[in-house]
C-alpha cells in the first residue's frame, strides 16, 4: 500500500449504475408529490460560520423529550434528516466504470458535506441527493486517507441547514444512538437505533490501525458509509464507516464510526484551508506480520518492507531502497500493532526523522526530509 495514496476505508464499495439512477430519479418523482412535512425531514444542512455549527434547522423540530426512548429518536430523525445526504460518485477504476454510494452530512452552509473518504477519493463525478429530490453537483475539497475514512466535499450553497455536531468525549457505554444513511442505495435515509457497544476502539483496515473509533449496535451496512451516528440531544457524535463481518464467523450487531474527536478538526481544516496537513515518505510498502512474512519470503515478522520507492519523494532522497525493511521511524518502533501510517499520521508534515532500516543483514540509519502531502 502506498502510505498516502491508497484507500483508508478499504475502497469503493460499490452500487449499481442502474440502481443508483434509479435511486436518483426515484428522489426526483418523490419530490413532487411528498408533503413539505416529508420534505423537512429529508433536507440537508449547514451551519453559516466555517465552524461546525450549532444552528438550529429553519422549521422548529418537535421537542425531544427524554421521557420514552422512541420519542426522541423520532424528534431526532425529524431534526436530523434535513441534514443528511446520498452520494453518488460515477468514476473509472483500472479501466472499469464504476459507481460508489453513500451518505453525507451538511456542516456548512457555504456547501460542505462531511462523508467517507472511501466514496470519494477516486476522482469521479460527483452528484449529491438533496432531500427535495433536487440532484447537485459536487467538488471533492479534500479526504484524509489512507490515515483516516474522513473527506469533505462540496455543493452549491442555498437552501441548506446544518447537523450539530457533538462531542464523542462525552458517550457512555450504553447510551442510546441513532445512525442514517442510505443502505444498499436503495433504502434512501433509513433511521436505525442502537447504544454505544464501546469506545476508543481500534479496527486495522488495509494497512493501517483506525484509532478512537465508536463501537455501536445499530445497523450499519453499505450505503450508511458517510452518515451521522446522533446521541438523542440531536447532536453528531460519529461518522459511520463500517462494519465488522468477521474473519471466521460471522459477527452481527458490530459497526463502527470515526469519532467527532476525529473528524471535527479534520473537517475544519478542509474547510479553512483546503486540506489537512499530513507527511509525505513516497514508498510502497507492506506491515509485516508473521502470516505477511511468510507469504513475502522474508525473515522478518515486524516492521514495514519497502516494496518500492517513489521517484523523486522524501524517501528516495534519504536512500530507501525496495527490500528494506524499515524498523523504527524516529522514536517509534513499528510493530503489528503500529505500521508506518500510523507512525506517519502522528509526525509533523515537514519532520526531518531518523530512520532504522535493516537491507542484507545489516542496520542502517537514514534521514528523510518529509514534506506536505
Amino acid at each position: 500500500m502506498n502510505d498516502v495514496d491508497s484507500p483508508g476505508g478499504g475502497g469503493p464499495r460499490q452500487a449499481s449504475p442502474a440502481v443508483l439512477l434509479t435511486l436518483v430519479l426515484a428522489v426526483a418523482l418523490l419530490a413532487g408529490a411528498i408533503s413539505g412535512t416529508a420534505v423537512a425531514l429529508l433536507n440537508d444542512s449547514d451551519s453559516d460560520s466555517g465552524s461546525p455549527s450549532t444552528a438550529a434547522p429553519e422549521a422548529t423540530p418537535p421537542a425531544i423529550t427524554t421521557g420514552f426512548a422512541e420519542d426522541a429518536v423520532a424528534a431526532v430523525a425529524v431534526r436530523s434528516l434535513p441534514s443528511v445526504v446520498a452520494i453518488v460518485n460515477q468514476f473509472e477504476f483500472e479501466g472499469v466504470p464504476s459507481t460508489a454510494g453513500g451518505a453525507g452530512v451538511i456542516i456548512d452552509d457555504r456547501g460542505y458535506i462531511l462523508t467517507n473518504a472511501h466514496l470519494v477519493q477516486i476522482p469521479g463525478e460527483i452528484f449529491v441527493l438533496m432531500s427535495n429530490g433536487e440532484v447537485r453537483p459536487g467538488q471533492l475539497v479534500s479526504h484524509d486517507a489512507p490515515f483516516t475514512d474522513v473527506a469533505v466535499i462540496q455543493v452549491q450553497e442555498g437552501g441548506l441547514t446544518p447537523l450539530q455536531i457533538g462531542d464523542s468525549a462525552q458517550l457512555v457505554p450504553g447510551q442510546t444512538v441513532v445512525a442514517i444513511g442510505s443502505p444498499d442505495i436503495d433504502y434512501y435515509n433509513s433511521v436505525t437505533t442502537g447504544v454505544v457497544s464501546g469506545l476508543g476502539r481500534r479496527k486495522q483496515l488495509t494497512n493501517v490501525w483506525f484509532e478512537d473509533l465508536i463501537q455501536t449496535d445499530a445497523a450499519i451496512n453499505v450505503g450508511n458509509s458517510g452518515g451521522p451516528l446522533l446521541t438523542l440531544s440531536g447532536e453528531m457524535v460519529g461518522l459511520n464507516t463500517f462494519r465488522d463481518v468477521g474473519a471466521d464467523e460471522p459477527l452481527f450487531g458490530i459497526s463502527f464510526a470515526v469519532s467527532s474527536r476525529t473528524f471535527a478538526p479534520i473537517a475544519q481544516s478542509m474547510i479553512d484551508t483546503g486540506s489537512f496537513p499530513r507527511p509525505y515518505l513516497g514508498v510502497d510498502h507492506a506491515n509485516l506480520t508473521p502470516e505477511v512474512a511468510q507469504e513475502l519470503s522474508v525473515s522478518e515478522t515486524e516492521g514495514a518492507l519497502v516494496r518500492q520507492v517513489t521517484a523523486g519523494s522524501p524517501a528516495e532522497a534519504a536512500g530507501l531502497q525496495a527490500g528494506d525493511v524499515i524498523k523504527m521511524f524516529g522514536e517509534i518502533p513499528l510493530s503489528t500493532q503500529f505500521g508506518l501510517l500510523n507512525a506517519l499520521g502522528v509526525t509533523e508534515p515537514g519532520a526531518s526523522v531518523s530512520i532504522q532500516v535493516l537491507r542484507g543483514g545489516a542496520t542502517l540509519t537514514l534521514d528523510v526530509q518529509l514534506v506536505p502531502r
